[in-house]
């Protein structure tokens, strides 16, 4: 079928009760989400692009034709909209071929969504961080192009799809193919020069959010879906340690048992330093808490070492085979 094929994707499978596709599957949250439906009694269809085969279904989510051959042959139960051009700097620069992801796609998407809960993930970024903490219901203003294309992409949604739900999280960090999938992990760099002393921004105020951890609020809000029409509209998840990068840099080193003399707190942001961020865009998350849903954080030092480890162990086991 034109606009997207599979890879390796069991087509003649038992397909229990509950379906749920995943866009953006290849990516740091998409294969966390993956996971844990899969682990869960979900019969799971992961979809990506460029990274797909051979484990996931290959789309092209700008593609309108392909978008409704997934979902009517697939006919899933739940969509978990994973899938966008997150890095603020690249969106600046290339701004059409990120607004078609985060805005045009996401319409498509929801569009063809009829009868099918989706939840479309979305940002901190939406708010200016000139006066947190943010409720679901206060008034959006972005302050970058990123930011906008996530605030446009959920009015896209919620217009197409009124009984989608939005999600928003902020920073975020998991286990990482490359360290530079989260903008928490690939603060590694930094920490392991070791002897070179190297700034690190002290500015901004962040909330590190676990991958695993937005995967189970997803799974939770899909399976209360199934019962509750009135999961819904916009709702708010993130960590709940407030940090800086710096102080971020410094409890990864930590929790390797490394040193951090040598990271220099950088407290003002240098000229030319790409898209502007929030100061603190700390997210008030009562809708999701009065519901009940049960995920408490796992603890940032902890998480951010199970995160790095199975790469640097990895990483380690080549360079012991190959040189």
């Amino acid at each position: 079928m034109p606009g997207y094929e599979y890879g390796d994707y069991e087509e003649n499978v038992d397909i229990p009760y509950r379906r749920v596709l995943v866009t953006g599957a290849t990516g740091l949250l998409g294969r966390a989400v993956y996971k844990e439906f899969q682990n869960n009694a979900w019969h799971a269809l992961g979809c990506g692009y460029r990274r797909a085969q051979p484990r996931f279904l290959r789309c092209n989510l700008t593609d309108e034709d392909a978008v409704r051959a997934v979902v009517q042959d697939f006919q899933p139960h739940v969509i978990v909209h994973c899938a966008a051009e997150r890095r603020p700097d690249v969106v600046e620069h290339h701004t059409e071929a990120a607004l078609n992801l985060n805005v045009h796609a996401s319409g498509t998407l929801a569009k063809e969504a009829a009868g099918i809960f989706l939840i479309y993930i979305s940002t901190d970024y939406v708010f200016d961080g000139r006066n947190p903490p943010y409720g679901e219901n206060d008034a959006p203003n972005p302050l970058n192009v990123y930011g906008k294309s996530k605030l446009e992409g959920e009015r896209e949604v919620l217009r197409h799809s009124p009984g989608a739900a939005v999600l928003r999280v902020p920073i975020l960090y998991g286990e990482v193919e490359r360290v530079d999938e989260s903008a928490v992990t690939v603060l590694w760099d930094k920490v392991q020069e070791g002897a070179e002393s190297c700034s690190v921004e002290h500015c901004q105020q962040r909330f590190p959010t676990y991958v695993n951890d937005v995967a189970r609020v997803c799974r939770q809000m899909a399976e209360r879906r199934l019962q509750d029409p009135s999961i819904r509209g916009i709702f708010h998840y993130s960590g709940k340690e407030q940090m800086t990068k710096y102080e971020m840099a410094c409890a990864i080193a930590d929790a390797f048992n490394l040193p951090s003399s040598h990271l220099i707190p950088m407290t003002e942001q240098p000229a030319g330093a790409g898209a502007q961020r929030p100061q603190n865009a700390q997210l008030e998350c009562s809708r999701l808490e009065l519901l009940g849903f049960g995920v408490e954080p796992i603890p940032f030092k902890t998480a951010v070492r199970d995160s790095l480890w199975p790469f640097l162990y990895d990483k380690r086991w080549r360079q012991t085979v190959f040189h």
